[in-house]
This record gives structure tokens, sequence and C-alpha cells, in this order.
């Protein structure tokens, strides 16, 4: 915390020496000179503002403060999934790519014009918590490109074309609820992209539990009845979905522990033939 110009080196010595500075407390802008004219303190002088997940959209006053622009790194391809959850609907739609976007920031939530892209595969096992991982490392290589290129004054500014965006919303506990008349595929992906927050879920005999890990058992096959419980294996629970089977591998009942079928079905019996709702 600091505000006059006394202030300044010693914060300056901390960026310098690779301390993280992670936010800097300053008074509020005081008339000063002849004029009384509103001057903001020396500490309150940053040339640029980087917003990466902070989850609240900011006012025009605070967006007008760095001359050189405040700077968001998305996790998206934009104008595709503009919101709080692009990482996760970009595996639970299927997606085959995802990347990185930088962009100097708007009043719009995720509208403002692009800077650079940087596009990478999905891998077909990756969960939202593996893919925000790597996404993190990525965004933050491609911030440095970008505030390099804004140092250099050579950023561009590519404004998105608005009738191409999706919106990739927040996901709530309701997101995870397994449709089991969808496509194994599906189903797959929601597991995946609700993982680990707030996780896919169905109901057994009345009893809900969590869907930690699966896999695609077979696509093609059109299914009259869904849910049903084919076969339970040494491992794996083999369910019917509208299109091709799934195998359900690590699972959690309510007040239970987390744990492989196998490790689950030493304790607890399960019913082939029964339905999952």
């Amino acid at each position: 915390m600091g505000t006059p110009d006394f202030a300044v080196p010693c914060l300056q010595t901390l960026i310098d020496n690779n301390h993280q500075v992670v936010g800097v407390i300053t008074q509020p802008d005081r008339a000063k000179g002849r004029g009384n004219k509103l001057t903001p303190p020396p500490v309150k002088a940053p040339d640029v503002i980087v917003v990466v997940a902070f989850g609240q959209i900011l006012s025009q006053a605070i967006l007008d403060i760095p001359p050189k622009g405040c700077i968001n790194v998305h996790g998206s391809l934009l104008p595709k999934y503009r919101g709080a959850g692009p990482i996760q609907w970009s595996i639970i739609n299927g997606d085959k790519t995802t990347g990185v976007t930088t962009m100097f920031m708007d009043k719009g939530v995720d509208t403002g014009d692009m800077i650079l892209k940087r596009e990478f595969d999905i891998d077909i096992k990756d969960t939202y918590e593996t893919l925000h991982n790597k996404m993190s490392l990525v965004g933050a290589e491609v911030l440095i490109e970008t505030l390099a290129l804004i140092e250099q004054g050579k950023a561009p500014r590519t404004p998105q074309n608005h009738e191409e965006h999706t919106n990739a919303p927040m996901l709530d506990k309701n997101t995870g609820k397994v449709d089991w008349t969808k496509s194994a595929v599906e189903i797959y992906n929601l597991i995946r992209g609700t993982y680990p927050w707030p996780g896919a879920y169905s109901t057994y005999m009345e009893k809900k539990f969590k869907i930690f890990s699966s896999e695609i058992y077979q696509e093609n096959t059109k299914n009259a009845e869904s849910g049903k419980i084919i076969e339970i294996g040494k491992d794996y629970i083999l369910v019917s979905c509208g299109m091709g089977f799934i195998k359900i591998m690590e699972l959690q009942f309510e007040n239970e522990k987390r744990m492989g079928v196998e490790a689950y079905l030493r304790g607890h019996n399960l019913e082939s033939g029964s339905k999952l709702m």
C-alpha cells in the first residue's frame, strides 16, 4: 500500500526482485496545484491493467484508468464462448480444438477488440481440470507476447464479428445432470467437462451418485431403453445411452467415498437391468 512519490521506488524494487505483487492499494485522486486539478497519486499509474478470470465486470471508470488499456486473457477463440465457462463448454460440446485470446477490454462481456490468438487441440481424455491447467500456461505465454507488442506500439486490434458469437454461461450444479437419452459421446463429454466441478451425476434406486470417469464402449447403436444397466463388470458398469453405451469407471454415492467401480462393488450390490435416472 502506498500513495506518494516516496512509495514508488519501493514498489518498483519489489517488482524488479521478482516478488509477486498481486495488488496495490492507494488513496483516491486528490486536488493538487494552483488549479486544484484532480490528480492521480504516483502509485496509481498503471500503463496496462491485466485481467485474468477476475469474475467481475469492470466499470468504465476502471477501464479508462490505464492509457494503454485493460487487457484480458480469455480461455476461448473469440467470439466463440463468451462468458464465465468457456473451457467447460468447449469440452461439453465436443470441440476438437480451443485456444486463448487476448483482447482490449470494453464495457461488454468479452466483446473487446482481439489482439492475439493461440489455438491448440483438446485431447479426447481432457477434463475441465486438465484443459484448464494447459490453458493457463498457454495464456501466460500469449500475455507476455501481447504486452511486448503493446510496449512497442504494434499490438493489433481486430474487431470481433458479433454475429458469430456464442455464449458460455457459468455452470451450476444442475449442469451435471446426466440425460441418458443423449448419446454416449455427449454423456462422456459432459462427465469430462464438469470434472471436478460441478460434477456429472445420476440416480440409482433414488440414490444420487456422481460419475468421475467413464469410457465410451460403443457409439453408434440406437437403444430402445436408455439409462439401463446392461452389465456389471469387474471394474465397470455398462449403461445404455440413447445412442451407444458407456462404461462408468469411477463414482461416488452420497455420503460415501469416491472410488473406482471395482472397489465399490466389494461392499455394495448393483442390479443388472436396473435403470439410472
